[in-house]
């Protein structure tokens, strides 16, 4: 495999908004001048063409031009884990088809965000989780995670996998997907200092806020500007491999 310089974002769950923020960093990076590219390993739910894919979301949301089928060189229709979804097409995935399918963008971009399937646990072939694609990745993990009541639970999980494998972990961040807010859910206020608390130290790095407009690069740009701290993330991906890079890293 070429060497990879990147970052794999993974969720506490599915449909905890991991294309989001996925397209939101690489879009905020980018304007930064940072050439990173997107990779979506498999997805399942949905074919390309229709608009509605990860892999589509991805390249709208961030305007990078690249075709989907090569940002998600593996696509089943069906709602289901990779794993099923794949085999309902009779197709048997193996990790190393994965890597394989996704060598040109690793060798076309300096550096790559990585968007999973599901969570951490969630079965990516016949014999291997997501959490061994990242393992043989050899990249540090972003977590996103739900806003709500939860999460500390799903997040404390998430983080006892990958520490168990010795995965680095960058940080989390808690995507507001559904739009609640603390008067909906009172856990809101608290769920951040109780993850910090018992992760044993990993920062929540921000609160994505929940957009009710059709996600855009400037709009996307403005709210990870507005909310995340980049610092540890630009940080994690410019110290990978050694290389040099004229972004100014006291940026934030």
């Amino acid at each position: 495999m070429s060497t990879l310089r990147g970052m794999f974002i993974t969720g506490t769950d599915t449909g905890v908004g991991k294309t989001i923020v996925t397209s939101a960093l690489a879009a905020a990076l980018r304007a930064e001048g940072l050439d990173a590219g997107v990779w979506k390993p498999v997805q399942s739910g949905c074919l390309l063409g229709r608009g509605a894919t990860d892999a589509e979301r991805l390249l709208q949301s961030t305007g990078i031009c690249e075709r989907p089928e090569a940002v998600a060189p593996f696509t089943f229709e069906a709602p289901l884990s990779p794993m099923l979804a794949a085999r309902l097409e009779g197709v048997t995935l193996s990790l190393q088809e994965i890597i394989a399918a996704g060598e040109p963008l690793i060798g076309r971009y300096q550096t790559l965000l990585i968007e999973g399937a599901g969570g951490v646990a969630v079965p990516l072939t016949e014999d291997a989780l997501v959490i061994d694609l990242i393992s043989m990745l050899q990249v540090p993990v972003l977590i996103v995670a739900r806003a709500g009541l939860g999460t500390i639970n799903h997040t404390l999980l998430t983080i006892s996998f990958l520490q168990q494998r010795g995965i680095p972990i960058v940080g989390i961040i808690i995507n507001n997907s559904e739009g609640v807010d603390a008067l909906d859910d009172p856990s809101i206020a608290t769920n951040t200092e109780l993850i910090e608390r018992y992760s044993g130290g990993l920062k929540v790095l921000g609160h994505f806020p929940y957009l009710h407009d059709e996600a855009n690069p400037e709009t996307l740009i403005h709210s990870v500007r507005r909310s995340i701290q980049l610092v540890p993330i630009r940080q994690a991906l410019l110290l990978q491999g050694g290389d040099d890079h004229p972004l100014d890293e006291t940026r934030t």
